[in-house]
């Protein structure tokens, strides 16, 4: 298979599970106000964290910002899975670890697509080098 499909495939299962946990973030599910509450940042926490969710799987679809998209969901998901391991703990409110695995899947790609495309990020400051200095 070409890699540009493997990368279509993995863009697609990132944006549905975004979309989907956002889904629960915006509309105040009580499994996750209960997170948020116990992270001590509800609503604002929950909110941004779906804010950035609304919008991230757009940008990983635009050349221009793939990276940046990818780089703010690998930090959404280092700070959703360090909140699992430090504070929730894995299973939470008896779903069996599912939001647990999903943080993974979304941070192994999510990493996967910033180092892919690092090099966006080296031309950006290239550019922008040339324009402002």
């Amino acid at each position: 298979m070409d890699s540009s499909k493997i990368h279509f495939i993995l863009k697609l299962v990132l944006t549905i599970i975004l979309i989907q946990t956002l889904f629960y973030k915006l509309t105040a599910s009580p499994q996750s106000i209960y997170i948020f509450k116990k992270l001590h940042i509800e609503p604002f926490g929950r909110i941004f964290s779906g804010i950035i969710e609304l919008i991230c799987p757009f940008l990983l679809f635009i050349d221009r910002t793939k990276f940046y998209a990818s780089l703010l969901i690998l930090i959404n998901m280092t700070i959703a899975l360090l909140s699992h391991l430090c504070i929730l703990g894995i299973v939470i409110i008896n779903d069996g670890g599912v939001l647990y695995i999903l943080a993974c899947i979304c941070f192994t790609i999510s990493a996967y697509f910033s180092l892919l495309y690092k090099n966006d990020l080296i031309k950006d400051y290239n550019q922008f080098k040339k324009t402002f200095l």
